[in-house]
């Protein structure tokens, strides 16, 4: 069973409950890479808001969804098509998604001068209440984000403020996912092959039809089910060089229920594109020294989203 943290107090910044949520999430980091929070501030309500309407989503016809299609996005927005993916180069994924990401008008210069993940995001016409509904939850789980961050920070004895300007015009993708039912009589079926995640941070809401697991340092794997009122979080790969190790990034994969769909919401925390990801201070020393060089944040995203798409 993966650790569960309570953040209470973390976002009034009690310096007890600092201390403690710190130290939990250090430990979770370093031994498994995959923790649950709750006590999160995230409104139920919302949460509920926000798989209803992308239920209604992925309920549309295939020509309307493809209107979006993240083909026609240079900035990873949209909506990708069902085995469009392949996450550990072996099978296609058995899913479709919507991702959004952080909502810059038209005329933003960053968006003008077509700088890397600055594009406009993609909405459907169908659906009026998607948009609000999405930035309300992209901005409450932004915030989440950051606040894990203030643990983070003091975990690995940096400043308070660390990560805050890192964060402030992130890479961030709201992604919608929807994994369609086991096909009969398949003993099995892969939603989302073995992977780790690319980024600093991510929070996953799921539904009840679980099929999320984590694979432990020892080679095993375990079910992380979903937890009422709690985040799946892990670190990704991002973080994981950032610390140079001392924070690792975990194996996970999904598998599609039997006779059922299944839905969950990922929120994918990278930091602002021009971040240089290098070795974090304090985290390399003459027994440990840096393992790899510095990065533009921008170029790694990159990097690893070209060897999703099938």
């Amino acid at each position: 069973m993966l650790d569960v943290i309570d953040l209470g107090g973390l976002r009034d910044s009690d310096p007890v409950a600092i201390e403690r949520i710190a130290k939990n999430i250090g430990t979770a980091c370093r031994e498994v890479g995959f923790f649950y929070v709750r006590n999160h501030g995230v409104p139920q309500e919302l949460i509920d808001r926000v798989f209803s309407i992308s239920k209604g989503f992925f309920a549309l016809p295939v020509d309307l969804k493809n209107e979006l299609s993240i083909a026609k996005s240079k900035h990873n927005r949209g909506y990708a098509g069902l085995a469009s993916e392949r996450l550990d180069s072996k099978h296609a994924d058995l899913k479709e998604a919507f991702n959004v990401g952080l909502d810059l008008d038209r005329n933003d210069p960053e968006v003008l001068n077509n700088k890397p993940f600055r594009g406009v995001n993609l909405w459907p016409a169908a659906m009026p209440l998607f948009r609000d509904t999405m930035l309300d939850y992209f901005n409450a789980t932004w915030r989440l984000g950051r606040d894990i961050h203030l643990a983070i920070a003091a975990d690995l004895g940096l400043s308070p403020t660390f990560f805050a300007d890192k964060f402030d015009r992130p890479m961030a993708t709201l992604r919608l996912l929807h994994y369609p039912p086991r096909p009969v009589g398949a003993a099995s079926s892969v939603g989302a092959g073995e992977h780790t995640d690319y980024g600093s941070l991510t929070l996953l809401l799921t539904d009840d039809a679980g099929g999320l697991e984590v694979r432990h340092r020892d080679g095993t794997w375990v079910s992380a089910p979903p937890i009422p009122g709690a985040f799946v979080c892990n670190i990704g790969d991002c973080l994981m060089r950032w610390s140079n190790d001392i924070y690792l990034s975990t194996p996970h994969r999904v598998t599609n229920p039997a006779g059922r769909d299944r839905y969950s919401i990922a929120f994918f925390l990278d930091p602002n594109p021009e971040t240089v990801v290098e070795c974090l201070p304090g985290c390399s020393t003459d027994v440990l020294p840096s393992k790899y060089p510095a990065i533009i944040a921008a170029d790694y995203l990159k990097s690893r989203l070209a060897a999703t798409y099938a």
